[in-house]
C-alpha cells in the first residue's frame, strides 16, 4: 500500500497526528525526566575526577623533579669533597704563602658549597615531604569521588535500562508520526514546542481557555477549533489548539480531564468496602 503523501492529509487528521506525536515526545520527556540530575551529577563527577587526576601526576612530576634535585646535589657534593680531599692532600706540597692562601680559599669555597647543597637537599626533602602528603590527600578525594560515580552510574543504569525498552519503542513512533506530517508543519510545532517551558506544542482547550498558557478563548475562536477546517495556535503562547473529542481526551461538566482510575485507588476502596462488611459482621 503507497504510504499517503503528508500534503494529502486533511486538517483534521494533521491535528490528530500532530496530537499523537505529542503524546509520544512527552512520554520521552518523562522517561528522562526519571533520571533527573544524575547523567549532569556523573558528568561533574568524571569532570572532577579528571581534574584531580591531572592535579595528582603534577604533583608526582614534582617530587619526581626535588627528587631528581636531590641526586644531582649529591653528586654535587660528592664532587665538592673530592676536590677538598684533593686540595688538603695539595697543601702539604705547598711552596709558598700564595700558594696556601690559594688552596685555603679553595677549600673553604668547596665547604661552602656543600653547605649550600646539604641546604638545598633539606628544602627539597621538606617539599617532597609536603607533595607527597598533598598527593595521598587528592588521591584519597578521587577515591571518594570514584565510589560516588560508581553508585551514581549504578543509579543512572538501572534507571536507562528500566526505561531503555519503552523509549526506544517511543522514538520509533516519533519518527514514524513525523513521517507523516508535511515538513513545514513539522517544523513549526519542533519550534514551538522548542519555546514552551513545558514541551507543548499542541494543547486541547480546557475550561473555555487554552491548555498551554491557560487564556480565555472567545467563543468564536473556539467554534472554529471545533470545526477543525484550519489550524488555529493561541494569540498568547503560539501553540496548536485542538479540540478534545478530536485529542481523545475526555472532559467532565466542567470542562477538565477526567482522571484515570488507579489501581491503588481500587485497593483503597476495596479495603473500605471490607471495613464496612466487617463493622455489619459485628453488628
Amino acid at each position: 500500500m503507497a504510504k499517503k503523501d503528508p500534503t494529502d492529509l486533511s486538517v483534521e487528521e494533521k491535528l490528530k497526528t500532530l496530537y499523537q506525536l505529542q503524546t509520544a515526545l512527552s512520554s520521552i520527556d518523562e522517561k528522562r525526566a526519571l533520571r533527573g540530575e544524575l547523567p549532569l551529577e556523573v558528568q561533574d563527577l568524571e569532570d572532577e575526577i579528571e581534574g584531580l587526576t591531572t592535579r595528582v601526576e603534577k604533583i608526582q612530576n614534582d617530587i619526581n623533579e626535588f627528587e631528581r634535585a636531590i641526586v644531582q646535589k649529591k653528586g654535587e657534593i660528592a664532587d665538592a669533597e673530592q676536590s677538598v680531599a684533593r686540595y688538603k692532600e695539595q697543601l702539604n706540597e705547598v711552596k709558598n704563602n700564595r700558594e696556601y692562601d690559594t688552596l685555603s680559599k679553595e677549600i673553604e669555597f668547596q665547604t661552602l658549597e656543600i653547605e649550600l647543597c646539604n641546604k638545598k637537599i633539606r628544602e627539597a626533602n621538606a617539599r617532597i615531604a609536603e607533595k607527597k602528603e598533598e598527593l595521598a590527600a587528592n588521591q584519597e578525594v578521587i577515591k571518594e569521588r570514584e565510589d560516588d560515580l560508581e553508585l551514581k552510574k549504578g543509579e543512572l543504569d538501572e534507571i536507562m535500562e528500566e526505561t531503555r525498552a519503552e523509549e526506544d519503542k517511543l522514538k520509533e513512533k516519533v519518527k514514524d508520526l513525523e513521517s507523516k506530517i508535511e515538513t513545514r508543519l513539522l517544523t513549526s510545532f519542533k519550534r514551538i514546542r522548542k519555546n514552551a517551558r513545558n514541551g507543548l506544542g499542541i494543547v486541547y482547550v480546557q475550561r473555555d481557555a487554552c491548555g498551554g498558557c491557560f487564556n480565555k478563548i472567545p467563543p468564536q475562536r473556539q467554534l472554529d477549533i471545533k470545526m477543525h477546517k484550519k489550524i488555529i495556535v493561541c494569540e498568547y503562547c503560539g501553540r496548536i489548539m485542538i479540540d478534545p473529542e478530536l485529542a481523545g481526551v475526555k472532559l467532565d461538566k466542567m470542562g477538565v480531564e477526567q482522571p484515570k482510575k488507579t489501581r491503588k485507588r481500587s485497593i483503597r476502596k476495596t479495603a473500605t468496602s471490607k471495613k464496612v462488611d466487617d463493622a455489619s459482621d459485628m453488628e
